[in-house]
């Protein structure tokens, strides 16, 4: 038995090292216009593969939050008839999927939407599953009835949301943090119910277009199939036209929430929007949250908060960059009447940390966390083609990956204390408290 364990630790490593070193992207524009990211991989005879589009929550009109979600969901309820292909139906598409043991999902985020589908690489199985998931992406019917059922189920699902602290602290902290910026909108009951059928197949053609497709693919097939079956997806999408600028993310401003829940523990949430995908002080950032609140038990604000005062069994920090500013957040919970007492230690520490920045010896045990743990980001084909759809949506540097923990390296305790002094001003920030009311 301790033969066998060491043999299957080896071999990891040895995957881990080879997927770190060796991570090569092909990078092309189809003449459509969609972006292709590729990494050919024949260790295994699977192709995973995602197609993304500026089609997420931000997309959503005033009013009618949950669009961008409900949309997303609907596109295998039912296929529309097109030239010699027949009507498909919900059951049809998804024993279509099942038939060629291919996995489809999909979902929507806050920035972006779209599909994701892992499959064998063999010929005929892999022609199926991907002329399948074209049609449900290009000609989705959006049945009156299914979406009938579906609405009433997201309202339901929100209502439920809505008794939940933790839902209640998370849509007031965005709503708070971003005012009457897109990022702001969150799903009501009012507004799922708000959504009719047209809304949907207006806002599938709107956003759901060839110009703007990100697919991203990695496995079992050469760079001319890729190519092929990128084309495939795409061609039956149209031509989308330039979409209007979103308002810029305005100044935060000084508010403090306490909203009365009957939840034992208070929820709280402190924070404001800080970071873009792609900026420079990211890799700086990532450093120096780790020391603050992003290690887990190494991290200050666990320090002080658990170990030393016993006020929360956990407490975190993180940045959440995004097309524009993603939030800075920390986040705990604590007994109702520590409230008060756990704000202040969780302020005073962020202070403090400010003021002086990580210490040399956390700086190295942050950065030898984080570059020891880098080959976790991308042991398996999944964790790759995530990497891979937020590097092409966001447009980052095809050697993203290779250079991460070099870049992780390069970091100092000046750069750290420059970065969180550009990025983090405590002064600004939203508070958002549920389960004690002052």
């Amino acid at each position: 038995m301790k033969k066998y364990w060491l043999v299957c630790a080896t071999l990891l490593a040895c995957f881990a090292t080879q997927a770190q070193a060796a991570l090569q992207i092909q990078s092309w524009s189809l003449p459509n216009g969609a972006r292709v990211l590729f990494v050919e991989n024949h260790a295994i005879p699977m192709l995973d593969l995602s197609v993304e589009f500026d089609a997420g929550a931000r997309r959503d009109p005033a009013g009618k939050s949950g669009l961008a979600s409900l949309t997303n969901a609907m596109l295998t309820r039912g296929t529309a008839a097109a030239g010699d292909a027949p009507v498909l139906s919900e059951a049809q598409i998804l024993d279509g999927f099942a038939d060629v043991a291919a996995q489809r999902g999909g979902g929507a985020s806050m920035d972006r939407a779209g599909v994701t589908l892992r499959m064998l690489s063999s010929a005929v199985e892999r022609d199926a599953a991907t002329g399948l998931l074209a049609r449900t992406l290009a000609q989705p019917s959006f049945p009156a009835e299914l979406f009938a059922r579906d609405q009433a189920r997201t309202i339901a699902d929100v209502k439920e949301s809505q008794t939940k602290a933790e839902d209640i602290a998370n849509k007031a902290f965005w709503a708070a943090l971003y005012g009457e910026h897109p990022y702001a909108r969150q799903e009501s009951d009012a507004s799922v119910a708000a959504i009719t059928r047209d809304d949907l197949v207006n806002f599938h053609r709107t956003y759901y277009v060839a110009n703007r497709a990100v697919i991203a693919m990695i496995g079992d097939v050469t760079r001319t199939q890729a190519d092929q079956i990128a084309q495939r997806l795409t061609q039956q999408l149209p031509q989308g036209a330039a979409l209007p600028a979103l308002p810029d993310v305005a100044a935060n401003k000084a508010t403090e929430q306490r909203i009365a829940h009957p939840a034992s523990q208070s929820h709280i949430l402190i924070g404001m929007p800080a970071l873009v995908r792609g900026d420079p002080d990211f890799f700086a950032l990532t450093v120096g949250n780790y020391i603050l609140g992003g290690g887990g038990f190494v991290s200050r604000l666990t320090n002080e908060v658990r170990e030393k005062r016993a006020l929360s069994y956990s407490v975190y920090s993180y940045f959440s960059p995004l097309a524009q500013q993603g939030p800075f957040q920390i986040g705990l919970q604590t007994k109702r009447e520590q409230t008060d007492e756990a704000l202040g230690v969780v302020r005073s520490t962020l202070a403090a940390y400010l003021r002086d920045g990580p210490t040399a010896a956390e700086l190295k045990a942050a950065k030898d966390n984080l570059v020891g743990g880098f080959a976790l980001r991308i042991d398996n084909n999944r964790k790759i083609l995530d990497n891979l759809a937020v590097i092409g949506y966001y447009r980052l540097p095809l050697d993203y990956l290779d250079t991460w923990t070099a870049n992780i390296g390069k970091v100092t305790i000046a750069q750290i204390r420059d970065a969180f002094k550009r990025k983090i001003a405590p002064d600004q920030f939203t508070t958002v408290v549920v389960g004690e009311a002052k």
